[in-house]
């Protein structure tokens, strides 16, 4: 945020709070709002810079909202202007009441920065709420210990809660909102939380009090969100064995449990067995012991009744160089697709790249990566669109950000994100994500060397796990309490640290083996189970026949798994 944007916002602030006075809770609620986004220093520069605008407020200030809020336009996301009408309205409702010509102002700015009169009054409705009765609308997300449905609100029951919890979501942004009222001890991100205050909600937070399972983020989300009306899909992954050729084991005893709807992480460290892990999940290579299950189908004993149920994106492109991005995408969906025509096709085909955001560079021949015609961000979105096109109920991914950038790497998994949000259930091998990315996931699967599961649950809870298995200060906080920032790489700092010598120096040999680690997870970590699914899994696979397919059978049954990889042979 910029400077004189900053200005413009305590201008905005001082305004709407002299309309009566500023009141020592209105000037409290704005220091707040400084602290959250400044230093110190500055803070004390902005707050002395309010009060002295407040104190000689010009009689005619409010006909200057249009101009403070043109600036304000200039320099602010939508997601902020969400923010600063909240925080605004915290401002006009500090004293717990709000005049007419308070209400005026509010109306009039939101106006000015396109936020809409509805959104005004849901907020104004969710600060002033204090408990499930006062709260009415589908967007505010109420979790308490009553059973019972509250008004139109949504709701999630937990026992054990003193008091009331409430999340407001703001289509506007995409924003979510926490609130909590009583007199518990409740912790975001374990950090304690005072009543009625209220905080952003980000991705991969989680609301904790003692006693009970925390309410993660992904769960909150689900409420909001809503799934595909596809049919539900279980998958499952029991007591899973895998051993090589040459005897070695990859993979010991992996169980994995998860429905439609969520976005899994596998991370470990190199050569743990993940790439061997994802073969087995998909289909490719058969478990030694152990089955794997999609609504009660063993998808390696019967393999027909799950075709074109998954999707799989090797790491390797399967892009054809010579051809363009809409040819690589046309080409696959004839291959999948015999039963549209072709005007059918080329609707699906540009309705993909537009979701992919390649339609601007659809006629671009894709070229080799040593002669690059479309940069590695859009590579790897339209790798994963090949397996798009028919929107597989099941998604592998293999490494989905190696080689890209922070941003790429971002928009890569929004889009993964954003699948598993309209009902899909997708695994990502992913390797050192960044804070924001390793939030998004819904659940993290952590092997160690020699094929050991050795985690199984949140992303961010598995940084207080390896934390307090080795006893370290501050093992309850996942995150940094000042900027809420995730650090994944120390999860396998802490896996892997080393013995250290009677001169101070490090050995090769790990303080904890991962026999050891194993042993751990047996005893600490509970893992979840799901109800399987009774439905045929979905599928949109119609593949040509042979006469139209032109291929071998060989390429015939690469197909019934992974269309992409067929096009490519």
């Amino acid at each position: 945020m910029s400077e004189p944007v900053l200005k413009a916002i305590l201008r905005l602030f001082a305004i709407v709070a002299k309309e009566d006075q500023v009141t020592v809770q209105e000037r409290d609620f704005v220091l707040a709002f400084l602290n959250d986004h400044l230093g110190r220093k500055a803070v004390m520069e902005s707050i002395a810079f309010f009060d002295d605008f407040a104190q000689n407020l010009p009689e005619d200030a409010d006909k200057n909202i249009q101009q403070l809020c043109n600036e304000i336009n200039q320099d602010v996301t939508s997601k902020q202007k969400a923010i600063i009408i909240l925080e605004l309205m915290s401002v006009v409702l500090a004293d717990g009441i709000i005049s007419e010509k308070e209400d005026y102002y509010a109306k009039k700015i939101g106006a000015a920065l396109n936020v809409p009169a509805a959104d005004i009054d849901l907020i104004t409705h969710y600060i002033l709420g204090e408990h499930r009765n006062t709260f009415n609308s589908e967007r505010i997300l109420i979790i308490d210990s009553v059973p019972d449905k509250p008004n139109s609100c949504k709701h999630i029951y937990r026992e054990k809660l003193d008091g009331t919890i409430a999340i407001l979501h703001l289509t506007a942004g995409d924003l979510f909102f926490f609130k909590y009222t009583g007199k518990g001890d409740v912790y975001l991100n374990g950090i304690p939380q005072k009543s009625s205050n209220i905080n952003p909600l980000a991705h991969g937070s989680s609301i904790r009090w003692e006693g009970v399972e925390p309410v993660y983020f992904g769960e909150t989300l689900s409420q909001f969100k809503k799934l595909s009306s596809e049919t539900r899909t279980t998958f499952e992954a029991k007591n899973i064995s895998y051993q090589f050729k040459n005897g070695k084991l990859g993979l010991r005893q992996v169980n994995i449990f998860e429905e439609s709807g969520n976005l899994i992480a596998l991370m470990g460290a190199s050569g743990a067995g993940k790439s061997t892990l994802l073969q087995v999940l998909n289909g490719s290579e058969k478990p030694s012991s152990g089955h794997v299950l999609i609504n009660g189908i063993d998808i390696h004993r019967e393999a027909r009744k799950v075709e074109g149920v998954f999707g799989f994106v090797p790491q390797d492109d399967l892009l054809i160089e010579e051809l363009t991005v809409y040819q690589n995408l046309y080409f696959a969906a004839k291959l999948c697709f015999n039963h549209l025509n072709e005007k059918e096709v080329e609707t699906l085909v540009l309705h993909t790249l537009d979701d992919l955001g390649l339609l601007e560079t659809k006629d671009l021949t894709v070229g080799s990566p040593l002669r690059k015609t479309i940069s590695g961000g859009q590579r790897k979105r339209l790798n994963i669109g090949l397996e798009l096109l028919r929107e597989p109920a099941i998604l592998f991914v293999d490494e989905p950000t190696s080689g890209l950038s922070s941003r790429d790497s971002e928009n890569i998994i929004d889009l993964l994100k954003e699948l598993a949000l309209k009902g899909k259930l997708v695994f990502a091998v992913i390797h050192q994500p960044s804070s924001d990315i390793f939030k998004m996931f819904d659940r993290l699967v952590i092997l160690d060397t020699g094929g050991y599961q050795i985690y199984y649950g949140n992303p961010v809870d598995a940084i207080t796990y390896f934390k307090q298995n080795i006893q370290m200060v501050n093992s309850d906080q996942g995150e940094c309490p000042q900027c809420g920032n995730v650090n994944p790489e120390q999860i396998f700092n802490i896996i892997e640290t080393k013995v250290i010598d009677e001169y101070g120096n490090f050995t090769n040999e790990r303080k904890i083996a991962p026999e050891q680690w194993y042993h751990f997870f047996k005893e600490k970590i509970r893992t979840p189970t799901v109800i399987p699914s009774s439905e045929p899994p979905h599928s949109t696979l119609h593949l040509p026949g042979w006469l139209r397919l032109w291929c071998r059978p060989s390429r015939r049954r690469m197909l019934r798994r992974s269309p992409s990889a067929a096009m490519q042979r």
